[in-house]
């Protein structure tokens, strides 16, 4: 009883800790891009990236953790999730994806099945001397892995950025970094999440297994990610044989690619978007079905 009583009082002090993650790291960051753009100061484009980076990763694991379903998950498991997972998911993607060339639809599925499944073997690793698998348990674990990896990868993005073609550009970081931490949400972390859920349940007798239904959700969560990457080249192509007109035809038929038109673009804006959004969707309700499901 003693034990209960101490773990209520945990989950009492840290209750909505999230909220005040998000909003004092909101106001570091702010801070360190006003002072940045004062100064010019070089040394702060590392403190710029990484706080960028990882406040909204962090955000989400912290309200995750809030929600997990028993104190199996402790603080230091979360953490080894998130930084082990992180890291050795994205090293493990790159040497994997190397060997992958080009844009086109094989591509993107074969990136996805690469980073879901350095993921969920990171996932694996970490969860395996857990003494209980609870779904909801899993959801949180596999959501840490996946913010991990979002999160070093985002700063990764936000540090090539800052190169451009007019030199180094802090706007450009800033923009990534923005852009980067609203479609986190809904990307690596609800599709990691997905597989932890998936794995926790398929465990028996306290121990982790491959079954079949771990490998045909990692199959699905995998085809989201490569439909979330190639939604902006489907829009292209979807606008682009909808709204073809005559003289970009007879560009195209002398090799040459044609300028958009202003109602091409816009309309390939709102179809990526689009996609990206049915994209969430439906991991969003994955997800939620698989919260709802009991070990």
């Amino acid at each position: 009883m003693a034990d209960l009583t101490a773990g209520t009082g945990s989950r009492t002090r840290h209750r909505r800790a999230w909220v005040r993650i998000f909003l004092g790291g909101l106001a570091l960051w702010i801070a360190t891009v006003v002072v940045t753009f004062l100064t010019l100061n070089p040394n702060l484009v590392p403190t710029l990236i990484m706080i960028g980076s990882f406040l909204v990763p962090v955000t989400f694991v912290a309200y995750a953790f809030e929600h997990r379903a028993s104190d199996t998950l402790t603080e230091h498991t979360i953490f080894v999730g998130f930084v082990y997972g992180g890291v050795l998911g994205v090293l493990g993607a790159s040497i994997l994806e190397a060997y992958l060339r080009g844009q086109s639809l094989l591509s993107y599925v074969g990136v996805g099945l690469i980073e879901e499944g350095v993921k969920l073997v990171a996932l694996w690793w970490i969860a395996r001397r857990l003494h209980r698998y609870e779904v909801r348990d899993g959801i949180v674990l596999g959501a840490t892995v996946g913010f991990g990896f979002a999160a070093f990868e985002s700063a990764g993005y936000a540090f090539n950025a800052l190169f451009t073609m007019k030199g180094l550009s802090l706007g450009s970081v800033v923009e990534t970094e923005v852009l980067r931490g609203i479609l986190t949400p809904v990307g690596h972390g609800l599709w990691t999440g997905i597989m932890g859920g998936v794995l926790f349940h398929a465990a028996r007798n306290g121990r982790l297994r491959l079954s079949a239904g771990v490998v045909v959700w990692y199959v699905v969560v995998s085809l989201l990610h490569a439909f979330w990457d190639a939604a902006g080249g489907i829009a292209a192509v979807l606008v682009l044989v909808l709204t073809l007109n005559q003289m970009q035809m007879q560009l195209l038929a002398l090799g040459r690619v044609p300028a958009p038109t202003a109602q091409q673009a816009f309309l390939f804006t709102v179809v990526t978007w689009g996609f990206l959004l049915l994209d969430a969707i439906i991991g969003v309700g994955l997800l939620w079905a698989w919260s709802r499901r009991r070990t």
